[in-house]
């Protein structure tokens, strides 16, 4: 496990005494687009753009926006070698070592097919119509809770984790999985991306929504492990959702949403 450095924690009292801005990282997903990804080496995306404008209204801190696999990024969290992390969604009994901002934004979760499945099943009851299939999901994503894992498991539902959206589509259009559950708007905007590129290899087969599941809100997530290395957590948590609910109030989300979806 990672151990802050003595020096920094002395920095880090040392600013508090002072009035200085604390200096601190927070890791958002580096392939989740358009939410939060990766491009020509600068974070971009919806919630790196929320984070990023609450944060610069809050003068006590100098935060720090890093990507991070997910996967990683949330075994971070979890031995406390990470501060907070963006998107998790509130799984509060699968992830007890998480506490959470005030909600970002609301995503829509779908099931996507190829035309191989379509072809041979009637997909119209979620998970009972499923049973058997290779469902692609993405690494370090939490499907639902310990009793949506049960159900899939009693349809003998094959979980396929794969890093990020593209490479999951791409998987689907393939037939190397049968289904794929992603949020809507990002699944969506990377089709768009690879229809645009056409990228080479196997012929690609059309895919179809088949199943709209439980919409979930992406948060902030803080670390509660190694409270020593991190005595502002509380007040930073504090001040973060005052200025996401301002953000809300005062149409700065919406205006994120907008731009990030615009041609």
């Amino acid at each position: 496990m990672l151990m802050l450095p003595a020096a920094l924690c002395l920095s880090i009292a040392a600013s508090a005494r002072a009035g200085a801005a604390v200096p601190l990282v927070i890791y958002g997903d580096d392939d989740y687009p358009p939410y939060s990804y990766v491009e020509n080496g600068r974070m971009k995306g919806i919630y790196t753009e929320i984070v990023r404008e609450a944060t610069q209204s809050m003068p006590r801190y100098a935060v720090q926006l890093r990507p991070v696999p997910w996967k990683r990024g949330v075994l971070m969290l979890q031995t406390g070698d990470a501060f907070a992390l963006y998107p998790p969604y509130s799984w509060r009994s699968e992830r007890p070592y998480l506490r959470y901002s005030v909600p970002l934004l609301m995503e829509q979760l779908v099931v996507l097919c190829n035309q191989d499945v379509l072809a041979r099943r009637r997909l119209q009851q979620w998970p009972v119509d499923y049973a058997g299939l290779h469902l692609g999901v993405n690494a370090g994503f939490l499907l639902g809770d310990a009793g949506l894992m049960a159900s899939l498991r009693a349809e003998k539902i094959v979980l396929d984790p794969a890093k990020g959206t593209r490479t999951n589509l791409l998987k689907l259009m393939r037939g190397r999985i049968d289904c794929y559950v992603s949020d809507r708007l990002s699944a969506q905007w990377e089709l768009q991306r690879i229809r645009r590129e056409g990228p080479p290899g196997t012929p690609m087969q059309a895919i179809q929504e088949t199943a709209q599941l439980a919409s979930q809100q992406g948060h902030l997530g803080f670390t509660v492990r190694r409270p020593v290395a991190y005595p502002y957590r509380d007040d930073f948590i504090e001040q973060f959702n005052a200025a996401i609910v301002r953000m809300q109030n005062n149409g700065a989300i919406r205006r994120i949403v907008d731009h990030a979806l615009q041609p």
